[in-house]
């Protein structure tokens, strides 16, 4: 497991910096739907390396979360609706 120190570093790391051959690609990951909660999460953290930057095919990915920023949850529930509501009206 990462300590705080850890996660705050990986999270300032640089994309234009980063060694693309060195990112993990999530969509290799493989979590056992059997084990705990925790254990998934370990077994997440383990095999990713860096949970703020990594590839999804051929992409970059970086994940940064604002302090004050949107609630995930309010956020997929509008992004939703306003799905819902462009649907509708094609």
């Amino acid at each position: 497991m990462f300590t705080v120190n850890q996660l705050e570093q990986m999270s300032q790391i640089d994309v234009k910096d980063t060694d693309r051959e060195k990112l993990i690609d999530i969509q290799t990951i493989n979590i056992n739907p059997l084990h705990t909660a925790t254990g998934r999460m370990e077994s997440y953290f383990e095999q990713i390396k860096n949970p703020y930057c990594f590839l999804c095919d051929d992409t970059i990915v970086k994940i940064r979360f604002e302090p004050k920023g949107k609630d995930l949850a309010q956020s997929l529930k509008n992004y939703f609706v306003n799905i819902k509501k462009v649907d509708s009206n094609q």
